[in-house]
């Protein structure tokens, strides 16, 4: 028989840092509400979550790693919107958020979640932000939560 570790999705206790870009605000700022509203309902406290916003989604990867080593946060979110425009500017940044979020990672032993939504169109990026396709700001945070438990259980 094997042993297996599962996550609990308890966020009591637990600090987190949610980094949120403001370009495409309309799109990150449903998906932070999201992630709040997870955090609240999966037991954590307000207080416990700290919101840092930087200008976009390229941002979002040197705070995260600066909040991951920090040593004040059992994990910390990303979020933002990445919406592919008529240049390749759109699969630039979208690579780098995602490269940066995971070297963050890597580099700091903790959970660092990436919910920045790379889209083909607007429509898409609101569909993901608490329409049709639910809210992937409240899947990043609940990601963050069940990860943060299972790292503690790794040790």
């Amino acid at each position: 028989m094997y042993n297996e570790i599962n996550g609990n999705l308890n966020g009591e206790g637990k600090r987190f840092a949610v980094v949120v870009g403001r370009f495409n605000s309309l799109i990150s700022e449903r998906l932070l509400e999201g992630a709040l509203d997870c955090f609240v309902r999966h037991g954590g406290k307000e207080e416990n979550l700290t919101v840092v916003r930087v200008p976009g989604s390229f941002e979002i990867p040197f705070a995260a790693q600066k909040l991951a080593q920090s040593g004040k946060y059992d994990g910390v979110v990303c979020l933002g919107a990445v919406i592919r425009g008529s240049t390749p500017h759109f699969d630039y940044v979208a690579a780098e958020a995602a490269k940066g979020v995971a070297h963050a990672a890597f580099n700091s032993g903790l959970p660092v979640i990436f919910g920045v939504l790379t889209t083909d169109s607007i429509e898409q990026a609101i569909e993901r932000a608490g329409t049709k396709a639910g809210n992937k700001g409240w899947d990043a945070m609940l990601s963050a939560i069940e990860m943060a438990d299972i790292y503690k259980q790794l040790g």
